[in-house]
């Protein structure tokens, strides 16, 4: 029989399982929105599609995805997150595969919007998965795995697609990159119910409709015309769209304020926006966002259609930034334990050094010169965004209620993809105005440079706002040791 002594340094050291099974999901889930980048023109190609229809490929997923969070958020704190994991994870699954299969691009349009939806189910239980299992020293590295998890996903989409294509595998072309999806998704599958626990959150069992009704045409009125609008000229029903969104944002939020007060179950505890340290994460979050959204973009246009590469090529110039987040995303734990969320602002700083060094550069290579200049800048900017990876949703969720993290990972979530949709319209603007239209070749490095020059702004916005983040609450081993043998894990009730 193991001793008290045994038990609690076997508390110490919690089962990794767990993590590694959520994080691979949601690494897929995240992926999927910036490897189908690469594919559009061979799938406008192949399926013989327009430009508005192969658009609607990105737009559809990312408008889905993004909507869908905060319902799928709390629907994670009611079903509990295992659950809701498990069924996203299927739906993810059988829709990447009519993704792979699409005959024509209507189909695939309606694919990758149930791909988003189903995306928006299982994203938010990563999150909740941590913060019911891990506590105290574990907690933080399971937070810096996930930080690892979501910069990798954005830095490595592009280079993967790249890959995929260019291999070709059984002449599959752009439809390898939505099928690889699915032997993965059913290993997770499989392996999900051994390893997850079946944390069940307590929380009130009914689903708030009208809020998710209100929040879902609320955030599908922001969000649509900010990923579509550019496109199209900022159309009328772009502009009306977002006129209409501001009263049905305050509707739904004096909606959730009103059943709160009558003891209700609202989609959205107002409670977490008491918490100063919730309300500043999450803006900081999706500040954060709106750079590294538009830089993806602008980055990738100006490579492949400034300067003539291929996805494959431009992909590969990003795993020196790839190399920069990976180095200091393990160095990060060591930052924060010296000078707390100091770090935050500190990667913050340095990314919008690393861009704005890229963005000097650009114009002295004009449309010729030897892109490997602006390698240093990019792997400067890789090294801070590892340091902000993991500190920022760790200080963002350290105060939050367990049985609200479902919900609360949905907002931080929404925060994240909003905030790129939102960055990626506004540096738009700047970037296609100067480029002209039709676009100019010549035009490009100035049109890239300045479009930098508005990046720039958002991560030393960031670093401002960390300044008001609360500091961080030492930890009690004994009160996480006793939590840990409570459950095996965490604090939270597991069947």
């Amino acid at each position: 029989m193991p001793s008290a002594q045994t038990a609690g340094r076997a508390a110490d050291r919690p089962s990794w399982a767990p993590l590694a099974i959520v994080l691979i999901g949601g690494f897929i889930a995240f992926l999927d929105f910036f490897i189908a980048n690469v594919a559009i023109p061979s799938i406008q190609s192949d399926l013989g599609a327009d430009a508005s229809g192969a658009q609607l490929v990105m737009v559809g997923y990312g408008a889905a995805l993004c909507v869908g969070l905060i319902t799928g958020g709390r629907m994670g704190d009611i079903f509990g997150p295992r659950r809701m994991f498990l069924a996203g994870l299927a739906l993810f699954t059988a829709s990447s595969a009519a993704c792979g299969l699409a005959p024509d691009i209507g189909f695939l349009i309606v694919a990758r919007i149930v791909q988003g939806l189903s995306s928006a189910m299982l994203a938010p239980q990563v999150l909740a998965v941590v913060s019911h299992v891990y506590t105290g020293e574990a907690r933080g590295r399971a937070f810096g795995a996930y930080g690892l998890m979501l910069g990798l996903s954005g830095l490595c989409g592009q280079l993967i697609g790249g890959v995929l294509i260019a291999l070709d595998v059984a002449g599959l072309g752009w439809r390898s990159v939505f099928l690889v999806n699915i032997p993965v998704g059913l290993v997770i599958l499989a392996l999900t119910p051994r390893s997850v626990p079946d944390i069940r959150t307590g929380a009130d069992t009914e689903l708030d409709l009208v809020g998710a009704a209100l929040a879902t045409a609320g955030l599908v009125a922001v969000v649509l015309p900010l990923l579509e609008g550019r496109e199209q000229g900022w159309p009328l029903w772009a502009r009306v769209s977002l006129v209409v969104a501001v009263p049905l944002i305050a509707l739904f939020i004096t909606h959730q304020r009103r059943l709160a007060a009558r003891c209700g179950a609202p989609l959205i505890d107002p409670g977490l926006f008491r918490s100063r340290g919730f309300t500043i994460g999450v803006t900081a979050y999706f500040v954060y966002f709106m750079s590294m959204g538009s830089f993806f973009l602008l980055f990738a246009i100006y490579m492949q259609e400034g300067r003539g590469w291929t996805p494959l090529a431009s992909g590969l110039l990003f795993t020196t930034m790839s190399a920069g987040f990976f180095g200091s995303s393990f160095l990060a734990g060591r930052i924060a334990a010296r000078i707390g969320n100091q770090v935050i602002a500190l990667g913050a700083g340095l990314v919008a050094a690393g861009y704005g060094t890229v963005g000097v550069i650009v114009p002295q290579l004009g449309t010729n010169g030897t892109a490997g200049w602006v390698a240093p800048g990019l792997l400067v900017a890789g090294f801070g965004m590892g340091l902000v990876a993991a500190p920022l949703p760790a200080a963002t969720m350290a105060d939050v209620d367990p049985k609200h993290a479902s919900s609360a990972s949905g907002v931080l979530s929404t925060a994240m993809e909003g905030g790129a949709a939102l960055g990626v319209s506004l540096v738009g603007l700047v970037f296609f105005g100067t480029l002209g239209n039709p676009p100019a070749p010549d035009n490009y490095p100035r049109a890239f440079c300045l479009g930098i020059a508005a990046i720039v702004t958002f991560p030393l916005v960031v670093t401002l706002l960390v300044q008001a983040l609360p500091g961080p609450t030492p930890t009690t081993p004994d009160t996480d040791r006793e939590g840990s043998e409570e459950t095996g894990t965490a604090k939270q009730p597991v069947r």
